[in-house]
């Protein structure tokens, strides 16, 4: 017989008469005493009750309590983090108190098995953050009490699955009022559950205010993330995209292998898929025109001469259909396209010590020189725009600062009006308008670039923004939110957001891409690609995704 039992007997024994009927009595019992199950002790550092037990000092969860336990106390204990399942062995626990610990972490599924559990409080801890699933399978809980630790957020969703939880308290924690706290807000405007007034006490936007006074409006949750959507292998220098009969063609230059490479965009696989290529020796530059239905492409080449193509439907090939005088450009850089009174041109770009910058009008059956621009000064980069309803054309080049070109209506041509003040090696100058106000992207390869606002009668610099080594820029819009990427031969190329309140721009992303000659943007149905075309890399193509950041 155990020491127990032996104990159960003497107890048993005691408590009878010693007579031979109280000996058999003694006998009997004792025997009877040794099928009874064990009651478990309470645990040294607890003080039990039939049905209750208050623990102070213990250094862990007790495994072992008197039967029936259905109220639990722990105070003062000496552990910091409460496991999963810690509690399930008292599976009628109805009330637990957790309060004056130091507790910092509780799992997941900490009160896995307390189908029964009515109140928790676990009070002046030191909680930071709980998980999602922290009170998970507590469907019979109306009473959670927090208050009083150091939690900034809550996880989306954490009481989604307390279904009668009528009393709920969070005060006395520092709580963080951002976009992931945007559920709560949202949360306590359809609860019935009654939560005690508490204060955010960050941002600075809405500190001291009422949570139970803010709305799902306060709070600007949507972002965007520029994400890899597809990558092609090969360099580019220029990227360019045009739509005919409906669908949708990319077409670059491939600086070693000279050709001009054009993809189509698959619908059934959602991705772009090679579709022609235009075989040349030293392609810079390929730009399609779309006139009348009919497809043109200007293939500019360092050497051996630029040319047009024209797709024919019939045969499903470019041909060659014009030259481009190769007495005026002999070393293309970019060429841009634009309609100007009915009329359609293009402008290449000559980057050479003796070439010309060269306009070319459309007339029907091809395009032929309309005027020549800025003689001998190794253009780059030709940007067209309109400036309080006159047309301009800026013109980038390496030995002076951009020069402006206006547009004359009675000689039909462009003259020259001045240069960019205070604008040395900009390599491209690029344009955008927000809310009617009209700015310029000076694009600078050394130094930083610069950020120029039109204030009636000439353009004031507005922002500084840092660009080393920059031979590429692109203004762009989506979904409202205008962007600015700057390219860079030396480090990220970096995206910038429009801040509307502040006017200006601030870095938004960067991204990975080797020296960049080319972004574009193009949008297909509801998605929205930039392209980016790599000179010593892959040529890469980013999703813009829009994020809810209250999603999280």
């Amino acid at each position: 017989m155990s020491r127990v039992g032996l104990r159960r007997r003497r107890r048993w024994c005691r408590a009878i008469p010693w007579t031979p009927l109280g000996l058999l009595l003694c006998l009997v019992g004792a025997s009877v005493a040794r099928w009874v199950p064990k009651i478990p002790h309470c645990p040294p550092t607890c003080s039990c009750t039939k049905d209750n037990a208050f623990c102070v000092d213990t250094k862990a969860i007790p495994k072992s309590f008197p039967q029936g336990i259905i109220s639990l106390t722990m105070i003062n204990v000496g552990f910091t983090e409460i496991p999963a399942g810690s509690f399930s062995h008292l599976h009628l626990l109805q009330f637990l108190l957790l309060n004056s610990n130091t507790f910092t972490l509780i799992a997941n599924d900490a009160f896995a098995g307390l189908t029964h559990l009515q109140y928790l409080f676990i009070e002046n801890n030191d909680i930071q953050t709980l998980s999602t699933h922290t009170f998970r399978g507590l469907k019979s809980l109306i009473h959670l009490s927090l208050s009083n630790n150091n939690l900034r957020v809550l996880p989306r969703d954490l009481f989604r699955h307390l279904d009668i939880l009528t009393d709920l308290d969070l005060r006395g924690n520092s709580l963080l009022c951002d976009c992931k706290m945007k559920w709560l807000v949202e949360w306590m405007g359809r609860t019935n559950t009654s939560v005690p007034p508490m204060v955010c006490a960050d941002p600075l936007e809405f500190r001291g205010r009422r949570i139970r006074d803010l709305v799902p409006e306060d709070f600007h949750c949507m972002s965007a993330d520029f994400a890899v959507y597809e990558t092609f292998p090969f360099q580019s220098v220029s990227v360019e995209s045009y739509t005919l009969n409906g669908d949708l063609f990319v077409v670059f230059a491939q600086p070693y292998t000279g050709i001009c490479t054009l993809y189509a965009w698959d619908d059934m696989g959602q991705a772009f898929r090679k579709h022609y290529n235009i075989t040349s020796h030293s392609a810079i530059h390929c730009k399609p025109v779309v006139i009348n239905n009919m497809v043109f492409l200007v293939l500019a080449q360092l050497f051996g001469g630029s040319y047009i193509y024209k797709w024919e439907e019939a045969s499903q090939h470019f041909v060659k259909i014009q030259d481009i005088d190769t007495a005026r450009v002999l070393k293309p850089n970019f060429v841009e396209t634009f309609q100007l009174e009915d009329d359609l041109f293009f402008v290449m770009a000559d980057s050479s010590k003796a070439g010309l910058t060269t306009l070319y009008r459309w007339n029907g059956n091809g395009f032929y020189s309309y005027q020549s621009l800025h003689p001998w000064h190794r253009d780059t980069h030709v940007e067209f725009l309109e400036v309080d309803g006159t047309p301009w054309l800026i013109l980038s080049s390496i030995s002076q600062p951009p020069a402006i070109y206006k547009w004359n209506r009675s000689r039909r041509q462009f003259a020259f009006s001045g240069h960019l003040p205070d604008a040395a090696d900009v390599w491209m100058v690029r344009h955008f308008n927000v809310s009617g106000t009209l700015y310029l992207c000076l694009g600078r390869f050394i130094g930083d670039s610069h950020v120029l606002r039109w204030e009636g009668q000439q353009f004031v610099e507005v922002q500084t923004l840092p660009s080393r080594g920059s031979k590429a820029a692109l203004p762009f819009t989506v979904d409202g939110r205008q962007y600015l990427v700057l390219g860079s031969d030396y480090s990220f190329s970096r995206v910038y957001l429009w801040d509307k309140e502040e006017q200006r721009l601030w870095p938004f992303q960067e991204l990975n891409v080797r020296a960049p000659r080319a972004f574009s943007l193009i949008s297909i149905k509801n998605q929205d690609f930039l392209f980016a075309a790599s000179f010593k890399g892959k040529t890469l193509v980013y999703e813009h995704l829009m994020v809810d950041l209250s999603a999280k």
